[in-house]
């Protein structure tokens, strides 16, 4: 949890009003790297920003993630919504800018303290494409 603090530390609170609505998504593919398969779920600039404020609101959230499931509905699985809700909540923070969110069925469920302490990747190293 002092990552996600220090995460946090600096950045400011938008009102949910002035962020900006969806699409928050712009698209998914799902890739295979290392001989393990990969979802990678592109952010909009919409979708970045209010990923990137620490004011977005759990209804943001849910929508960003309906996004995902509406283009790979393989991906509805309570390890690969957390690890969204994750890089969601802290991608933008940690890695500003980073081409894709990707993730993984095989990672394991585990609780958020293991989520956040693992950059988003329980189980294994982050997959670099």
């Amino acid at each position: 949890m002092v990552l996600a603090a220090q995460l946090v530390a600096g950045a400011g609170a938008a009102s949910a009003d002035t962020l900006p609505g969806p699409p928050y998504i712009d698209h998914t593919s799902w890739a295979r790297y290392g001989g393990q398969v990969s979802l990678r779920v592109f952010p909009t600039k919409a979708g970045r920003v209010v990923a990137g404020d620490i004011g977005k609101t759990a209804a943001q959230t849910d929508e960003a993630w309906q996004e995902v499931l509406v283009l790979a509905p393989g991906a509805n699985s309570p390890g690969m919504r957390a690890q969204f809700v994750c890089h969601w909540n802290f991608a933008e923070f940690a890695e500003p800018g980073k081409t894709s969110w990707d993730l993984e069925p095989w990672r394991p469920v585990v609780d958020n303290n293991t989520m956040i302490l693992t950059g988003c990747n329980p189980g294994g190293a982050d997959t670099r494409f």
